[in-house]
């Protein structure tokens, strides 16, 4: 009955006018937030969510699993690798599984995730993330926290000048931290620099004169403001460093190709669907999806590790319908 009431408060509300008493549904503004909002009167734990334009009521999953290079395993220093029997490197494995209400975000769980692992004694030295589990806040918590590098992709600088790829977006800026000062590509400085809070974070807000700006033979390529000076926003100096590194970084074709080993993961999240039903939950309440998630995951690495000791090792590469008649036709 608490259920049923909660539910009814939440989307229905009574009005009592000339006419009479009158039950309404609540308009969008006047609901609750998803995080509290009822989704069903049999789950009381399930959500709505939204991602990437699906809808869905229920939990969300984050899987972690083992990625090691094999060219930097060791059969001599891998005890797994003397088992009779197996062949090739050593299978990826799950090695966490986190389930919570479908409204909690990627980021909110990066940190939680870790200190799961870490309390398995399972923190990889290196993360590869999927980018909507980091921040640059984030990559240098993790770093400083728990000592773990995540290898994942930025969101790229987002100024008009970087967007439409002309004029001089903040690379263009030196940024002398300790004098407190950036200089434009022109060699002017600036004249005020300042902490402040923008949407809620940390930030550094720089400004150009405008008496400066004003004359400036590429003002056109620099500010659209018709009568101020340059403005720049920083993060604070640890968290722009990490950023700017990070965006350097991703637009190199050695780190793509090094990020391209997060791909196995796609493979597990398609194995878990096709293999165990993931993606329906065959049970009420967050703490009973989760261990069916776990069992899940326990099922994945048997058959992982069955067919590793069957010497049928991963196959790597996928070969369309299209290649495999052209193959068949060659032979």
């Amino acid at each position: 009955m608490q259920v049923l009431r909660a539910m009814w408060v939440q989307n229905y509300h009574r009005t009592v006018s000339e006419a009479g008493a009158e039950v309404k549904r609540r308009e969008s503004k006047d609901l609750p937030p998803g995080r509290l909002r009822l989704a069903s009167p049999y789950d009381t734990d399930a959500r709505y969510g939204l991602k990437q334009g699906s809808w869905w009521t229920g939990y969300k999953i984050h899987i972690s699993e083992s990625c090691d290079d094999p060219d930097d395993q060791d059969p001599a220093a891998d005890g797994q690798a003397l088992i009779p029997g197996a062949d090739g490197p050593s299978p990826r494995l799950i090695t966490g599984i986190a389930t919570t209400d479908a409204t909690v975000t990627d980021a909110e769980m990066t940190e939680p995730v870790h200190h799961m692992l870490a309390a398995r004694d399972l923190l990889p030295a290196e993360h590869f993330l999927d980018s909507g589990y980091a921040s640059a806040e984030l990559i240098v918590g993790v770093k400083k926290n728990f000592g773990v590098t995540l290898v994942t992709p930025v969101l790229m600088n987002s100024s008009p000048q970087a967007r439409a790829g002309a004029g001089f977006d903040r690379t263009a800026f030196t940024i002398d931290w300790d004098k407190r000062q950036a200089t434009c590509p022109r060699g002017d400085a600036s004249t005020w620099w300042s902490p402040a809070t923008l949407r809620g974070t940390k930030a550094i807000v720089i400004k150009f004169d405008k008496e400066t700006c004003r004359p400036c033979p590429v003002r056109d390529q620099c500010t659209r403001s018709k009568t101020g000076g340059r403005t720049l926003s920083l993060q604070p100096r640890e968290v722009q460093e990490v950023l700017d590194h990070a965006r350097l970084q991703q637009g190199d074709e050695q780190w793509r190709a090094k990020y391209g080993t997060r791909a196995g993961i796609e493979g597990t999240i398609h194995q878990a669907v096709a293999v165990t039903g993931m993606r329906r939950a065959r049970y009420l309440g967050l703490q009973k999806t989760h261990l069916e998630h776990v069992f899940s995951a326990v099922a994945l690495n048997l058959i992982r590790l069955d067919a590793w000791w069957n010497g049928h090792p991963l196959d790597r590469t996928r070969v369309s319908h299209l290649a495999r008649l052209k193959l068949s036709l060659a032979a």
